[in-house]
């Protein structure tokens, strides 16, 4: 348990070094950089409700099948909007406290945040069409 909150910290960490501008610091793609996973209270504190820009947190658990197939789908999407919106992933049996704040009743619940508000959500799976429409709205765009 102790090592994956170690290595889950390593990955979370933005790139650094000469090769971060490029992109290539611990060969970690564009669209890896977009999500991450929220290590404790203060964490999502700092990350999603502080964030300057709009956030799509994911809850989910390492036990539900649906989460499975929402989870590399959302991010995907998120990938593709290049920056403009990152992706916050919350396992709930980690992370009860936050599930009981954010009314997470069942997963996997995907919240769209913009200035540490919820401003829509969505219970269950959606298809790329679905979630494409969903990220322009959080977006603006």
């Amino acid at each position: 348990m102790a090592q994956r909150l170690v290595l889950q910290r390593l990955l979370s960490l933005p790139p650094r070094g000469p090769l971060a501008a490029h992109g290539r610091a611990f060969g970690i793609s564009a669209g890896r950089r977009s999500t991450f996973n929220v290590q404790d209270g203060s964490d999502f504190q700092d990350r999603v409700v502080n964030s300057s820009k709009p956030v799509v947190v994911d809850f989910h658990a390492q036990w539900c099948g649906p989460c499975k197939i929402l989870g590399p789908r959302l991010e995907k999407m998120v990938a593709k909007q290049e920056g403009k919106v990152v992706m916050a992933k919350v396992d709930i049996d980690d992370h009860t406290d936050l599930a009981i704040e954010y009314e997470v009743s069942a997963v996997p619940t995907v919240l769209a945040m913009k200035n540490g508000d919820v401003v829509d959500k969505f219970v269950g799976i959606k298809d790329e069409d679905q979630l494409e429409a969903f990220l322009k709205k959080l977006i603006g765009a």
